[in-house]
């Protein structure tokens, strides 16, 4: 073989390691230590949301999650789409990225590729959270119910604001019709 080669298939792999691997969590952030995935499974609402292309024109838009038989989470979500008028749902899976009491997991809807989530706030009753995606275009605040309390809700954007993320651009989701 020669060097060149070899430089080759190096850059390949380099390459390919980029594609299949995903940075988890934004730099200022931190995920939740202690972290009970048992108490986050089930239901959650979206209540608001950086828009990004696979959740354009969703509202009422909600999220379950519960186990799989491998140890990875579930991860159904859906959404009402307003242009077509019509539910849409996607289902994937997420993976603890440490240990299952690191609230910091990557997610896939789309085979080997996956995106960072990250719990970086939530209440002792497992109520409310603030999720972050692997970068600072990914945001989300969820709730048990389809609203939340003022005083959470402030407390949420500071944190969120404090990490680097523009809170401003938050589209706060309606929830205004049942499946």
């Amino acid at each position: 073989m020669t060097n060149r080669f070899l430089i080759y298939i190096l850059l390949i792999s380099v390459t390919m390691l980029g594609l299949f691997s995903c940075t988890t969590i934004p730099k200022n952030a931190t995920a939740v230590n202690s972290f009970d995935k048992e108490k986050y499974l089930g239901k959650w609402y979206e209540v608001a949301r950086f828009d990004f292309k696979f959740e354009r024109n969703l509202n009422n838009t909600s999220a379950e999650y519960s186990l799989n038989e491998n140890g990875t989470i579930k991860v159904d979500n859906q959404g009402y789409n307003t242009v077509k008028n019509q539910w849409q749902q996607s289902i994937g899976k997420a993976k603890f990225v440490r240990n299952d009491s690191t609230a910091m997991l990557k997610v896939s809807f789309f085979g080997p590729f996956y995106g960072g989530y990250n719990v970086l706030a939530i209440d002792e009753d497992y109520k409310y959270a603030l999720i972050a995606g692997g970068s600072l275009n990914y945001l989300w605040i969820l709730s048990r119910e389809t609203s939340i309390p003022e005083d959470i809700k402030t407390k949420y954007l500071a944190i969120a604001e404090k990490v680097g993320y523009d809170t401003s651009k938050l589209l706060w989701i309606e929830h205004d019709k049942k499946k």
